[in-house]
């Protein structure tokens, strides 16, 4: 009997909207850092609940030590892959491997990929065929292919942050520590400046937010009376644009950028049966 129609016929996953999607979360411990752990998983929360957390890499080599560190905290399992050729990444294929594996369980309504790496943007695709939802997490530098191949990419750069009473996390991890002391070297001060939070972002920051694609995406949605709801909007701009976040232009809400610009956009509550929505059009 075949694997696949096996598992689909005694797995099948929930349909019920109002359950919390079971997340597959897997680590790509060679192009991520172990800074950004807590806003992973703070992240991932929005979306699910992590069934499975694992991490990859080979645990032997010593630039892992910081991600040992958060391991037990969270709860990760490591996986080890040991580098066969010097040279070669044998951690992509065993997340890979791991990653089919889950998707032929029926379990999961979607997997969390965290790498910076283009070499998994097939994996993202299959898995998207499949009709799982994929998040990806990565640094600026990840390729646009990778970015895409994602329902929704969010830009590791901009969970740098730490909020105010997490002393243990910048314990945990010393580049977090380093960036919340202002007395640090330079090479701290670098890291610093990385991890501004987002509500401190320059107006040169914000005034490079993409309002024409923001105004034609109201656009292409709106009513004959030129108004369209928020969250249409806000699922047409992730679909066209799945590395678009509000918090890279300094605003935690797609609602506040809007606000923020009340010569281009005019918004508005609008009353439904079920209470209350907001709604944009152009000015």
């Amino acid at each position: 009997m075949d694997y696949r129609t096996h598992t689909s016929r005694h797995l099948t996953r929930p349909d019920n909207d109002e359950a919390q999607k079971r997340l597959a979360v897997l680590i790509d411990a060679d192009n991520a850092q172990a800074a950004i752990i807590d806003g992973i998983f703070e992240e991932v929360a929005k979306y699910g609940v992590a069934s499975v957390k694992r991490i990859y890499g080979d645990w032997t080599a010593p630039q892992l030590g910081s991600w040992k560190k958060v391991l037990l905290d969270y709860s990760i399992q490591p996986i080890q892959q040991f580098a066969y050729t010097k040279g070669k990444n044998a951690t992509d294929s065993s997340l890979i491997i791991d990653a089919m594996d889950l998707l032929y369980t029926g379990r999961f309504d979607g997997f969390c990929l965290v790498s910076s790496d283009s070499d998994f943007t097939r994996l993202a695709a299959r898995l998207r065929e499949e009709g799982l939802v994929v998040y990806g997490f990565g640094e600026k530098k990840t390729p646009s292919p990778f970015v895409f191949a994602c329902d929704k990419f969010i830009y590791t750069e901009i969970l740098r942050e730490v909020p105010a009473g997490h002393a243990d996390a910048a314990e945990r991890d010393p580049e977090l520590a380093s960036a919340r002391d202002p007395s640090s070297s330079a090479s701290s001060k670098t890291q610093q400046k990385e991890a501004v939070p987002p509500s401190a972002a320059s107006a040169k920051s914000k005034s490079k937010a993409p309002l024409e694609f923001i105004a034609k995406v109201i656009d292409d949605i709106s009513d004959e009376d030129g108004w369209a709801n928020l969250g249409p909007v806000g699922s047409n701009i992730s679909k066209l644009r799945p590395e678009f976040d509000p918090r890279l232009y300094g605003y935690k809400k797609l609602s506040e950028l809007i606000k923020a610009f009340p010569k281009k956009f005019a918004i508005e509550d609008q009353k439904t049966s079920g209470g209350k929505a907001l709604r944009v059009r152009l000015r």
